[in-house]
């Protein structure tokens, strides 16, 4: 048997894979904000193409469950590292693809079925992604540290994002608005293969976690992990979705309808977006460790509902403080927002996987934690903006402290001490 991996090999291992599934994913997001309307949904009329593009942004979500029963499924049976790296390429393929494809110009309707096709692959690789890179922290963890090796995989969301928005950011300083019209919003889809290079060869040196190893040695692994999580765990499994609703819906309304409205609407460049939202998301990488920090101390569960109280009320804050004319106000709403966020996500992934048993933990997980982002993510924008147009921004706060109260009546199901 091969000698385990050093904490370090471990954790970085569970951080690049995560860094790079989220930079794939929301260079996506900027781009179905920013490109996709114009060159794949032409035919529409702006707020048209605009709704059409945001449908297949949410598609990745209804994608992300079936990559949890598929990846899970030999996460469970075969181990870790493998399915670790599957989900990678298949995320990596997918997004490269993406800046391969002929526009709606070029070859007309076929355009946005296959950019919906890809955004569907990134969406299979990403669901059997994230549960693997947090069992192969947590299931690593000395005692009393699961909740802070646990937040390393999660600290990839902010990482992949100032990634993603930088590369924006650097491309609309060098080129011009036909240029990136034209070409230039293809290079960080296509850039994204180097990036997959380094994740591969970073898994590929990791050994199979402790945890499952004893699983195999004692004979212990589930023939269906699926059948199994919904015929003995469906309870946990529909309190881990839910513990997570408002950690998704807060999280899609500070970046992808922010940007959306912030440019649309209240008459801020797509730059000067960019910027204060990148501003918001070092406040998301920095409350991510600190909760991990007071999660270990105090409680999973406690951490996750002390958060959930704060988006709550800041759900009272959207009409006061996003609105035109006033970037340090928007700065301080993104700042408070995301920060909240990092509250929430940081303990988030140690709490999943601390309420299923290890030989179904990767499919419960995974399952739980996608199946959050359908319900929570997926309509998050679509419906946010729908709401901003009709009833004003205040609805869209009132929409998220509904989801964060939500939240809150599930966690007080959660377990206080992990199953096994």
């Amino acid at each position: 048997m091969s000698a385990p991996a050093s904490p370090r090999r471990v954790l970085f291992a569970s951080l690049i894979g995560t860094t790079i599934e989220f930079f794939d994913f929301y260079i996506y997001a900027t781009a179905a904000v920013l490109v996709f309307p114009h060159l794949f949904f032409p035919s529409a009329e702006p707020a048209a193409a605009t709704l059409q593009s945001l449908a297949t942004f949410a598609l990745a979500f209804f994608a992300r469950p079936l990559g949890s029963a598929l990846f899970g499924h030999y996460g469970d049976r075969i181990g870790r590292k493998a399915t670790l790296v599957a989900a990678l390429l298949t995320m990596g393929i997918s997004t490269v693809l993406i800046g391969l494809l002929p526009t709606y110009a070029q070859i007309g309707v076929a355009a946005p079925a296959l950019l919906a096709l890809c955004r569907f692959g990134q969406g299979l690789g990403l669901g059997g992604e994230w549960g693997g890179a947090v069992l192969l922290a947590t299931e690593n963890a000395p005692p009393g540290k699961r909740a802070w090796y646990g937040m390393f995989p999660q600290l990839g969301a902010p990482l992949g994002f100032l990634c993603s928005t930088g590369m924006f950011l650097l491309l609309a300083a060098f080129l011009d608005e036909a240029q990136f019209m034209a070409w230039g919003w293809r290079i960080p889809f296509i850039a994204s293969a180097a990036l997959v290079l380094v994740g591969l060869w970073v898994r590929l040196r990791i050994t199979e976690t402790p945890a499952f190893q004893k699983t195999v040695d004692r004979d212990e692994r589930e023939r269906l992990p699926m059948a199994t999580v919904l015929r003995r765990h469906s309870r946990m499994l529909l309190v881990g979705t839910l513990s997570l609703m408002a950690t998704f819906v807060l999280f899609y309304l500070m970046t992808v309808f922010a940007l959306s409205w912030g440019t649309s609407q209240l008459g801020y460049g797509r730059q000067e977006f960019l910027l204060l939202q990148m501003v918001g998301v070092l406040c998301f990488a920095a409350t991510i460790p600190l909760s991990a920090v007071y999660a270990d101390r105090s409680g999973r569960r406690r951490a996750m509902i002390l958060a959930t109280l704060g988006i709550i009320a800041f759900g009272l804050l959207f009409e006061p403080l996003f609105a035109a004319g006033h970037p340090v106000q928007v700065l301080l709403f993104l700042c408070l927002g995301l920060g909240l966020m990092g509250l929430t996500y940081g303990p988030c992934g140690t709490i999943l996987a601390e309420m299923f048993p290890t030989p179904v933990r990767y499919t419960g997980a995974s399952l739980a934690f996608n199946l959050a982002g359908i319900l929570g993510a997926s309509p998050a924008p679509y419906i946010a903006t729908r709401l901003a147009g009709s009833h004003g921004i205040a609805a869209v706060g009132w929409y998220l402290s509904g989801m964060a109260a939500l939240t809150l009546l599930a966690l007080f199901w959660v377990p206080k001490e992990p199953l096994d």
